[in-house]
């Protein structure tokens, strides 16, 4: 079998359309934050999330250490705020929180305002994968807002790029239905 290229598998892994979320936590009593799109639901009961965490990034200890992050899930307007947490080259920069307005949620994380839902996490397991750290997080608290308003769309991420919901039908799943 032939090895597989690191920007090979990144360019076609890239045709999976994800939604892009900030996580964040606490270090030494300051917010801090990291654009994240590696993240799964993985439980209903209890309810458990996993966020996908490269080991060489600088917000990976801080989760270990503090052993909670919230995953704040990004609206269509709020690109600015990814590209920071992303580290892109911007005033205010990550290390200033991307100049984010930001509220203590429920458990006390940093919450991002305009989020278009959040989930405050406390970590239950990690495990090791290649270079990523997998945390799986027991959701203590969430917020969508209000379900039945109308309200931004997601951003999403496809093929290294943004898009934005312009246009989408509203069709109900197909399958069998679970007892």
């Amino acid at each position: 079998m032939d090895t597989i290229d690191g920007t090979r598998f990144r360019q076609v892994m890239g045709r999976f359309a994800t939604g892009v979320t900030v996580v964040t936590t606490f270090s030494e009593g300051r917010p801090q934050g990291i654009t994240v799109n590696a993240l799964s639901s993985v439980s209903l009961e209890p309810p458990l999330v996993m966020v996908a965490l490269d080991r060489g990034r600088f917000i990976t200890p801080m989760v270990r250490e503090h052993g909670r992050y919230a995953v704040n899930v990004l609206g269509e307007g709020q690109q600015g705020l990814s590209d920071c947490f992303a580290h892109a080259a911007v005033r205010p920069g990550r290390e200033d929180f991307c100049g984010a307005a930001w509220y203590p949620g429920t458990t006390g994380l940093p919450l991002l305002e305009g989020a278009i839902a959040t989930l405050e996490c406390s970590v239950v397991e990690t495990f090791s994968a290649g270079d990523h750290d997998l945390f799986i997080g027991r959701v203590d608290a969430l917020d969508d807002g209000d379900p039945g308003a109308e309200g931004p769309g997601p951003l999403l991420y496809f093929r290294r790029r943004y898009l934005r919901i312009e246009q989408a039908a509203d069709t109900a799943v197909e399958g069998k239905p679970e007892a």
